[in-house]
């Protein structure tokens, strides 16, 4: 077997391994095996870029022990057009093949994260919500902190007794549930159990009554007087997931754009971080620059959101059209000629 003949995908599957490849950086969630082996093969950019670079998990799960898979957390450079390098991905795979030497030698597969420079630990609030997917996708138990965290969103040891309950079991319901009895909870959230579990929606396609359930509560807290910037920007994101092309989703993020809140930083990063695929929509990706370009810290803030937008493969060409295009607010093109001006690299 040789290294240099096939993907990292492609090296692990030759175990007779189940292998998935799952995004660790922008969203938490399966990259099916096609569009990964498109990446590695330089035949289309990461799907989901984040600070340039693609931050990936590859598991490998053996049939004897499908229940205690191989994980590797990983992190590769990407180029100006979103590719892999490829010297990076074959210094994995010659890591990978001295790893599987050694194993038959009764050494740990883990060995080859050892010293590894594109090797990386996710922080704790995103390696819940990873375990809990990977757990419901392989059909395997949730946590110990599952039921609790159920009961809670069941309403049971009453709304206020969220201090109790732990982020991995609120990723374990999130994983497992998408409808009740999250849609009835939604309503009597407070700020904090409300934000955790919007974080750990965002990867995940919400039924029609969490949906709503979810604008309900963005709407409602678009009257109060002062509305929280923090819960918005959390209920952005776990409606951001399959956002693109639903009416309801859009008109609710135009409303929230449309608000004196909406140029809070904050909330347009949620949209450019997590929801970017509604401003497919030419005459919310408008508005949504506008509200940028306006935004309340100024044009650094500015400069860091339209970057990420250009990073992105499937709103890059469309986003920096619609910057240059001469029917773009002053405000817009005023920002991005500094911007232009700012920066070494071409934009």
């Amino acid at each position: 077997m040789r290294a240099d003949t096939l993907t990292l995908y492609e090296f692990l599957e030759h175990t007779g391994a189940d292998v998935r490849a799952y995004d660790i950086g922008r969203r938490i969630g399966i990259i099916e095996r096609d569009q990964f082996l498109a990446f590695e093969n330089l035949a289309a950019p990461y799907p989901l870029p984040m600070q340039r670079k693609a931050w990936f998990a590859l598991v490998q799960s053996p049939p004897a022990q499908r229940d205690d898979p191989v994980i590797w957390f990983l992190r590769l450079d990407l180029d100006e057009q979103g590719l892999l390098v490829l010297a990076e991905r074959d210094y994995l795979l010659n890591r990978l093949l001295e790893s599987a030497q050694a194993r038959t030698q009764g050494a740990d597969p883990q060995a080859f994260l050892q010293d590894n420079p594109y090797a990386f630990k996710p922080r704790e609030d995103r390696m819940a919500l990873f375990h809990a997917l990977l757990s419901a996708d392989l059909g395997l138990a949730p946590s110990r902190f599952y039921q609790h965290a159920l009961d809670y969103f069941g309403g049971r040891p009453g709304w206020n007794q969220w201090s109790f309950v732990g982020y991995q079991g609120i990723a374990d319901v999130a994983c497992r549930h998408d409808d009740e009895p999250l849609n009835s909870a939604i309503p009597h959230l407070p700020e904090e159990p409300l934000v955790a579990l919007c974080h750990c929606l965002e990867s995940r396609l919400p039924g029609a009554a969490l949906k709503a359930a979810l604008i309900d509560r963005l709407h409602q807290e678009l009257e109060q007087a002062a509305p929280n910037v923090a819960v918005l920007a959390a209920l952005v994101r776990a409606l951001s997931f399959g956002g693109a092309g639903d009416d309801e989703v859009m008109r609710s993020i135009q409303a929230m754009l449309d608000h004196p809140v909406g140029g809070h930083i904050e909330l347009l990063a949620a949209i450019s971080g997590r929801a970017w695929e509604v401003l497919g929509k030419p005459s919310l990706l408008d508005r949504y620059l506008l509200r940028l370009a306006q935004n309340d810290h100024g044009q650094a803030a500015f400069e860091h959101c339209i970057s990420d937008l250009f990073s992105l493969p499937s709103l890059a060409d469309r986003a920096r059209a619609a910057v240059r295009a001469p029917t773009q607010a002053t405000e817009v093109r005023d920002a991005f000629a500094r911007m232009t001006d700012n920066t070494d690299n071409p934009v």
